[in-house]
């Protein structure tokens, strides 16, 4: 295939991974069961005027495109390709609650056309008056995945040669109290959370946007390759490593030739057997996690890639993300696995662009 390089970054969550910086300044917060990103001053992307009238995952996916885009110095991509789970959550509850309160009469559109899964990227082409290729996936936690699919197959079909592509997920209140009532969310009285060592069902929510530009040219702003993307719907614990193992050998490559695996624990009790499981292949690598500051979502794997990127780019594992003890140098390939309860397992390879 084609080499596809990541030329620029950008990246809203709960940390402050925004404007430069590899985990300079960390929070790590073991009481809260839901975590709010932290907000860039957005009105040097948007004006004050729109900004008043964009949900929160609109905002964050134009501030973070366009800080990616010119960390790459490109101004205009050939396209645009957006993964995403819930969409515009905060405008859908609106549109809803309008429903309701006015008793089906007498609404207006505005919400409703603001709470499309595709609200995002088409704000974000707009913003850049960017006519091309522009597409957004709705697939669960493997929203950005498959949008990163897409990216290698414009790559490799020459249909395009920069392309931004990325995830972003908000949060909204029914949707959370939903989610707790039904025991996605951990309870409130559980604290302290540990994620390595959960002792109750449930995940820590958030919110986040990270959005990548991957080109068909090296850069000196470029992180890494991006080599290969894996994705299955569900699997039994026990077929983890073949999984796994089939995705290796599909590109040429054993578990000793992966010098870090970045592994999505989120401390549920109840699904974080299957990393244990991918655990035992890597027992001699450098593992990696990364939900202990960032929570889940669907597209949280935006957050694992952005580490997984510095990591290859400083050749250093922070201390804060280490999951075991192991070493590793230099720091050529990365892999990254994630799930959530269970279905919608991707598995993602990183080479160091020198290779």
């Amino acid at each position: 295939m084609k080499k596809c390089y990541i030329n620029g970054i950008g990246c809203i969550s709960a940390q402050k991974t925004f404007e430069g910086g590899f985990l300079d300044e960390v929070e790590v917060n073991t009481t809260d069961v839901i975590f709010s990103a932290k907000n860039p001053d957005y009105k040097a992307f948007i004006s004050p005027g729109a900004i008043r009238r964009m949900a929160k995952g609109v905002k964050m996916g134009i501030a973070a495109s366009q800080y990616a885009l010119k960390e790459a110095n490109v101004e205009i991509p050939d396209a645009i390709i957006t993964g995403t789970g819930m969409g515009c959550l905060q405008d859908s509850e609106k549109f809803l609650k309008a429903i309701i309160d006015n008793k089906e009469q007498f609404l207006t559109p505005t919400s409703f056309i603001q709470s499309t899964h595709n609200t995002v990227g088409a704000q974000i082409a707009l913003n850049l008056q960017c006519k091309g290729y522009n597409f957004t996936y709705v697939n669960g936690a493997i929203s950005l995945e498959s949008a990163l699919v897409d990216a290698l197959l414009q790559i490799e079909t020459r249909e395009a040669g920069t392309i931004l592509a990325g995830g972003v997920d908000e949060t909204s209140g029914h949707t959370l109290s939903l989610y707790e009532l039904i025991g996605l969310i951990k309870k409130k009285d559980q604290g302290p959370i540990d994620v390595l060592n959960p002792k109750t069902p449930g995940a820590v929510f958030s919110e986040g946007a990270g959005f990548f530009v991957i080109e068909n040219q090296k850069k000196s702003t470029t992180y890494a390759t991006l080599e290969a993307v894996g994705t299955q719907n569900t699997l039994q614990e026990s077929e983890v490593i073949s999984f796994i193992e089939n995705f290796l050998n599909t590109n040429n490559l054993k578990p000793q030739d992966i010098d870090a695996v970045v592994l999505g624990n989120n401390g549920d009790v109840a699904f974080d057997g299957y990393y244990n499981e991918a655990e035992t292949l890597f027992s001699n690598t450098p593992q990696v996690y990364y939900k202990h500051l960032c929570g889940e979502y669907n597209t949280a794997t935006s957050f694992g890639l952005w580490t997984a990127l510095h990591i290859l780019k400083k050749q250093e594992i922070p201390q804060i993300l280490q999951k075991n003890q192991v070493t590793k140098h230099p720091i050529n390939r990365v892999l990254l696995y994630n799930h959530y309860r269970g279905k919608d397992h991707s598995l993602t390879l990183l080479n160091h662009a020198d290779l």
